[in-house]
C-alpha cells in the first residue's frame, strides 16, 4: 500500500492554486513565439518581462508521475551492466517534464526502491514561498520511504531548461534524474527546438560504493581520488570506449539552412567539460534559467565550458548544402566534450563524442573524419561574460567583507572516524533525515545541531553577499537553491601546473587590490558557478524567499562529504508562507519505515 502523502500534496496544490489564480489568467497568443518572433510570449509578457516580479498565470496544473525502481543488473546504453541502477519509469534519463511559463507542475513520485528512501529536487526552480517543495531530505522534508508516494507542486515562475534529481546522498549517480523544459520566450529566433541534450559521466559501480571509497583517506591524508568514469553519455547513450561495436553514438540531425535550439545540461556527479561542435559556432541564449542578451557578440562562441548542474540553451545555425560540400569532411561532424588537462574536473581518458549530421540528398551515413581543433583549456573556469536580458544592478554600498559573510572551504581528515570531509565555514554539513530543518521551524525551535550548518540571513538586508574562499586546489561547482545569484567577482582560475604545485599559495580576496575588479552593473546571473581552486568567489542574491536553502558543491562526492551550508532566509516568515504541517505525515511514514525495516544502505554521509 502506498502512503497518503500524495493526497496531502494535492490539498496543498489546491491551497496554493487558489492564491495564484487570484491574478487574472493569461492565454497564449498564437501569433507569439513564432520562428520570426521568439521574444514574444503572450499579451504583456515577453523576453524583457521581469519573471521574478510577474508571472503569466495560465490556471493549468500539469501532472506527471515518476515511478522510481531499482535494477540490480541494468544493461546500460554502452552494453555493460551497471550495478544498482535506479531509474524513473525504467529509463535513463527519466521522463522530460514539460510545461509552459505560468503553469503549475504537480509531480507524484512513487518510491519502489527496495530499501532506500529518496527525495527529488527541482534544480534551479525559484520556489518562491514554497521551500517545502524544494525536495531536499534533511532540510525541507524527510525521505520518501519505500512503497510510499509524495506529490511536489511548484509554479513555473521562470522558463528555459533545467533538470530534476535525487537529493538523497549521492543517489542521483545511479540514474535518478531527468530534464525539465519550461516553454517561454527566447532572446534570439530559431526554427526548431531539438529538446534537451544531457552530457554526463557514467559509472558501472553504484554511487554508494564510490562515495564510500572517496570518503576514505588516501595518500597524504587527503581523500581517495575518485575512479575515472567508465563512459561519458550524450543524450543517454554512447559507444563503449573499450569496444566500439557495443552501444551507439548519439546523433543530432539538422536540415541545411535552418536554425536549431539545443538545450544542454550537465547532470554529472564528478565531471565538467568543454562542449564544442567541429566546424560550427553557436549562440548562447540562456545560462541556467536566465535569458542572456544575444546582441552582445560574446554570446556567439566556438566552445563552452559546462560545469556540473549548469544548463545552456544554444542556437545552431545549420550550414547550407554548399557550405557542407566545401568543408573538409563527409558532411558529418563530431560533437565533443573535452576535459581540462589538469584532471581536477574529471579524469576520463578517452575522447567522448556524439555526431551532428545533416538530412539532405547527398548526406552520407558515416562517422566524421575531421577531428577539428582542441578547444582552449579554461582550467575549470566557466564564463561570466554573458549579460542577462532582465537587468539587475547591485548597490555597491551594501557590499562589505566581514567574518560573518566569508565562507572558507577546507578539506579535513578526521582520523578518529577514518573519513575525509569537506567543510564550509569550518563545518561539514550533516543533516538528519528524521528531522529536517523545517521541522525545527514548525516547532518554533532554534535548537538544531551545529552540524546543520545553518546561517541565518539578517532579515533587514535587501541583498545577501557571500565571499567564498577555497583553501584547496580543487575547484568546485557551487549551486544555490531557491535563487539565481549574481557573480560579483572571482579570482582567475590557476592553470593546471600551478594547481598541482602544493607550494602554490592560496589567493584570498584582498579588499585593497580586488575591489576595483568587482562588477555591480548587471553582472552574470545564474544558479551554478565555479569556485576557483586556491581562490575566491563573491556572489549575491536577493533576500526575498523565506526558507532554508542549500548552497553546496554539486560534485556528488563533495556534497556527500559535507561541502554545503544552509542559508536560513526570513526565518520568522516561513510558517506564514507555507503549511509546515504537511511535513508530518511523510516524516511519520519515514520513521515507521526505519523502525521496522533498517535501511539497506544506512546514512553514512552528509545525507544530501
Amino acid at each position: 500500500m502506498f502512503s497518503m502523502v500524495s493526497i496531502l500534496g494535492l490539498l496543498q496544490a489546491l491551497t496554493v492554486l487558489n492564491a495564484a489564480t487570484a491574478s487574472s489568467l493569461v492565454k497564449r497568443e498564437s501569433t507569439c513565439n513564432t520562428p520570426d518572433n521568439r521574444a514574444c510570449w503572450t499579451d504583456g509578457f515577453n523576453i524583457t518581462t521581469d519573471y521574478e516580479e510577474e508571472t503569466p498565470f495560465t490556471g493549468r496544473i500539469i501532472d506527471y508521475t515518476l515511478v522510481l525502481e531499482q535494477y540490480d543488473s541494468y544493461l546500460g546504453p554502452d552494453g555493460v551492466i551497471k550495478h544498482d541502477a535506479m531509474l524513473f519509469n525504467g529509463s535513463f534519463p527519466g521522463p522530460t517534464i514539460t510545461a509552459d511559463w505560468g503553469d503549475w507542475v504537480n509531480v507524484t513520485v512513487i518510491n519502489k526502491l527496495q530499501a532506500n528512501g529518496t527525495s527529488i529536487h527541482w534544480h534551479g526552480m525559484r520556489m518562491l514561498n514554497n521551500n517545502i517543495n524544494d525536495g531536499v531530505n534533511g532540510v525541507t522534508e524527510c525521505p520518501i520511504p519505500p512503497n510510499a508516494t509524495k506529490s511536489y507542486l511548484f509554479l513555473a515562475e521562470e522558463y528555459g531548461t533545467t533538470w530534476y534529481h535525487s537529493h538523497h546522498s549521492a543517489q542521483y549517480g545511479n540514474g535518478v534524474l531527468g530534464a525539465i523544459v519550461l516553454n517561454g520566450p527566447a532572446s534570439a529566433n530559431y526554427d526548431i527546438d531539438l529538446g534537451t541534450f544531457p552530457i554526463n559521466d557514467w559509472y558501472y559501480e553504484s554511487a554508494a560504493q564510490i562515495s564510500s571509497q572517496v570518503q576514505a583517506p588516501g595518500a597524504h591524508g587527503g581523500p581517495t581520488i575518485p575512479p575515472a568514469a567508465d563512459n561519458i553519455l550524450f543524450n543517454g547513450t554512447n559507444v563503449n570506449p573499450v569496444d566500439s561495436t557495443m552501444g551507439e553514438y548519439a546523433k543530432v540531425v539538422l536540415t541545411p539552412g535552418l536554425k536549431y535550439r539545443l538545450r544542454l545540461y550537465n547532470p554529472s556527479v564528478n565531471y565538467a567539460y568543454t562542449f564544442s561542435i567541429v566546424g560550427h559556432n553557436f549562440t548562447v541564449i540562456a545560462n541556467d534559467l536566465v535569458p542572456v542578451d544575444t546582441t552582445n557578440p560574446s554570446t556567439t562562441v566556438s566552445s563552452l565550458f559546462i560545469a556540473i548542474g549548469q544548463r545552456y540553451d544554444i542556437i545552431i545555425q545549420g550550414k547550407s548544402e554548399e557550405e557542407i560540400a566545401r568543408d573538409p569532411g563527409n558532411g558529418n561532424y563530431w560533437i565533443n566534450a573535452t576535459q581540462p588537462t589538469s584532471g581536477y574536473c574529471g579524469n576520463f581518458c578517452g575522447k567522448p563524442a556524439a555526431i551532428l549530421s545533416y538530412d539532405y540528398p547527398d548526406a552520407t551515413d558515416e562517422l566524421p573524419i575531421v577531428d577539428g581543433p582542441v578547444p582552449p583549456d579554461v582550467h575549470c573556469e566557466d564564463t561570466t561574460d554573458f549579460r542577462p536580458v532582465v537587468v539587475r544592478d547591485i548597490p555597491p554600498s551594501e557590499f562589505s567583507v566581514s567574518p560573518y559573510n566569508t565562507l572558507p572551504v577546507y578539506l579535513m581528515n578526521n582520523k578518529k572516524q577514518s573519513k575525509v570531509f569537506w567543510t564550509i565555514d569550518d563545518v561539514a554539513l550533516n543533516v538528519s533525515w528524521e528531522k529536517p530543518l523545517l521541522e525545527y521551524i514548525r516547532e518554533d525551535s532554534t535548537s538544531w545541531p551545529y552540524s546543520e550548518n545553518a546561517l541565518e540571513i539578517p532579515p533587514e538586508s535587501e541583498w545577501s553577499f557571500w565571499l567564498i574562499e577555497n583553501k584547496s586546489k580543487i575547484p568546485h561547482p557551487m549551486h544555490l537553491h531557491g535563487h539565481d545569484f549574481v557573480i560579483i567577482g572571482r579570482s582567475p582560475a590557476p592553470d593546471g601546473s600551478s594547481l598541482s604545485d602544493a607550494m602554490t599559495p592560496v589567493r584570498p580576496f584582498d579588499p585593497v587590490l580586488d575591489t576595483s575588479s568587482l562588477n555591480f552593473t548587471n553582472p552574470a546571473r545564474r544558479d551554478v558557478t565555479m569556485l576557483p581552486g586556491k581562490g575566491w568567489l563573491i556572489v549575491a542574491f536577493r533576500n526575498d524567499n523565506p526558507g532554508s536553502w542549500l548552497f553546496h558543491c554539486h560534485i556528488a562526492w563533495h556534497a556527500s562529504m559535507g561541502l554545503s551550508v544552509q542559508f536560513l532566509e526570513r526565518k520568522d516568515e516561513i510558517k506564514n508562507k507555507m503549511d509546515l504541517n504537511l511535513l508530518v505525515d511523510n516524516c511519520n511514514a519515514w520513521q515507521s519505515y526505519i523502525d521496522t525495516n533498517p535501511p539497506w544502505q544506512p546514512k553514512n554521509d552528509s545525507g544530501i
